[in-house]
């Protein structure tokens, strides 16, 4: 080959340039080779900065839709963020106004580039999924803005080394039925997909609807036939949302009465437009309530703490406003009414406070039932100090001065509330034993662990080094630092826990995002454009902008 080549080389120097060369000494031969050399450089480096650019405005357009996505920004907002880019570059660099104006993106260019990202995202996902030990599910069932039941699935998956990933797995519009059946063939094909096999499978969490635990065809029982037929051993958990269960828990209180004529009277507030710089924050604060009266009544009072909070402290304020405004309020005068308002406010700041606790996204499950176990024994606590006259955790109250035979009253509804949480926590009744070993495997029983970890839990309660790692490394940290072929057992259970989801919020907030989306984009939005929005709006995973870029061009060369 290489023989080849040099003959070719000096047949084509004979044929086309050897009559005007042929003349030049040898110095003078060396210079214009110099000179030759140099032009065909400097026409490289003029081709090489064309592609850079062309790449550079390329990338700076998929990084826009990114953002879009990312933000929840319509899809034609592309357009107007060129135009005032084409205005601002012209006034500070005249000089890359071209190259701005060469920016796409239009709708249809940033609805594609959105396309190409989610496209990579999952790409991405696959090929972290490929090194999960195990991995759960979380599934839960909404309805967009144009009544289409979505499903939503996340998926976590944890490594060898205890590496821990969450994301959007799936979105699926339910536009038939939506059985178990209909789910379980769903969750199916996410899962084939994602290249994610059953007996990988450490769990699934819904939001306790019907469709997945009904019966002997709901998704619960199908799904545990897959595990069990592909993994007979593998202990399987189906669990349901603990900030669900919460929220039916606190259904029980009784603040029907409460919560009416605080709607009641903020929407005569609202009404007067009344411009009170106090007021005004209240009516911010109450603008967070969703939903009809009946809806705000019963249950989603418990969102709305904060509002409940100012009412109270502004409460002298109100009953003023109403008098002036010829608005009658007979519960302010009525002291039982004003101490139940109090025991509100001060109930909804307790349970506000464990859902915000609840709700962090990368809450494992034993951390959300060491929670709710401790508000369990907070309430039985708060129930106490009442039978007691003690008010000293209840600072409305305090405020209220009730009798005390309302203090009696609110003590049993505290009572009643405890027993719902207790009862509710029954779901995570099967993981309490493997939450004690692992949170502290060096005090717990060795002859009440299970039989397959017992001579690991022998030898790592024997190791002094070890124990005194586990009181300041962080319980993932320990773990993952545990060497496999001495902990392998004790390894597994511990990823088979921290894998599990505690909760569905992570649907939940997504929800929040599909519905703004749809609302902003429109009906327009297809179901595979607001699938790739709401993967890119929910990822932690960086797109490859580069391997995007390059993709595009291939695209465009070929065509």
């Amino acid at each position: 080959m290489s023989a080849l080549k040099t003959f070719n080389l000096n047949r084509h120097y004979t044929t086309k340039h050897a009559d005007k060369f042929k003349n030049l000494t040898d110095s003078a031969r060396a210079q214009t080779s110099e000179a030759l050399l140099a032009d065909l450089q400097k026409q490289q480096d003029c081709s090489t900065d064309i592609h850079a650019a062309r790449d550079a405005i390329a990338k700076t357009s998929f990084v826009i839709s990114y953002e879009i996505a990312k933000n929840g920004k319509s899809l034609s907002d592309g357009e107007f963020i060129k135009e005032c880019l084409v205005d601002s570059v012209e006034l500070i660099c005249p000089e890359k106004k071209d190259a701005v104006e060469r920016l796409s993106l239009s709708r249809k260019a940033v609805t594609k580039m959105i396309e190409d990202i989610a496209g990579n995202l999952e790409l991405q996902l696959r090929s972290k999924a490929h090194h999960f030990d195990f991995f759960s599910l979380a599934l839960s069932q909404s309805c967009d803005v144009s009544d289409t039941a979505q499903v939503l699935v996340f998926v976590r998956g944890i490594t060898k080394d205890l590496k821990v990933t969450e994301e959007l797995a799936a979105v699926w519009p339910m536009k038939g039925t939506t059985t178990g059946s209909d789910l379980s063939a769903m969750v199916t094909r996410c899962l084939d997909k994602l290249g994610l096999g059953w007996d990988r499978l450490a769990g699934v969490t819904t939001d306790g609807s019907p469709n997945p635990t009904g019966g002997n065809v709901g998704l619960w029982k199908q799904m545990q036939d897959k595990v069990s037929e592909m993994n007979p051993v593998l202990e399987f958990f189906f669990l349901t949302c603990i900030i669900q269960q919460n929220v039916l828990c606190t259904s029980v209180l009784s603040m029907n009465h409460v919560i009416e004529v605080v709607t009641r009277v903020v929407d005569v507030i609202r009404a007067q437009g009344f411009n009170h710089k106090q007021l005004a924050a209240l009516l911010k604060e109450d603008e967070s309530r969703q939903g009809g009266a009946d809806d705000r009544a019963n249950v989603r009072w418990l969102g709305r703490g904060r509002a409940l909070k100012s009412f109270w402290d502004l409460r002298a304020e109100i009953q003023e406003f109403c008098k002036k405004k010829g608005k009658n309020v007979p519960e302010f005068s009525d002291a039982d009414w004003m101490a139940d308002l109090a025991f509100a406010v001060d109930v909804t700041a307790l349970v506000d406070g464990l859902h915000a606790k609840l709700k962090r996204r990368d809450a494992f499950v034993h951390e959300m039932h060491a929670l709710v176990k401790a508000f369990v024994s907070e309430l039985q606590l708060l129930s106490d100090q009442l039978k007691s006259d003690r008010l000293a955790q209840m600072p409305a109250l305090t405020d209220a001065a009730p009798s005390a035979s309302r203090l009696r009253r609110f003590s049993s509804m505290l009572d009643t509330l405890r027993g719902e949480f207790s009862s509710r926590l029954e779901d995570f009744g099967g993981l309490e034993d493997e939450i004690g070993m692992i949170t502290s495997p060096f005090t717990c029983s060795v002859y009440d662990a299970p039989c397959d970890v017992q001579l690991e839990l022998i030898d790592l309660q024997s190791d002094l080094m070890l124990a005194g790692r586990f009181k300041t490394a962080p319980l993932l940290e320990f773990y993952a630092a545990l060497q496999e072929e001495n902990f392998p057992r004790m390894r597994s259970r511990v990823q088979k826990l921290l894998v599990l989801f505690g909760s569905t919020h992570a649907c939940k907030q997504t929800f929040s995002v599909m519905k703004l989306t749809k609302s902003r984009c429109g009906s327009s939005l297809t179901d595979q454009q607001l699938s790739a929005m709401l993967r890119i709006s929910t990822s932690e995973i960086q797109p490859d902008f580069d391997a995007l870029v390059r993709a595009q061009q291939r695209r465009d060369d070929s065509q």
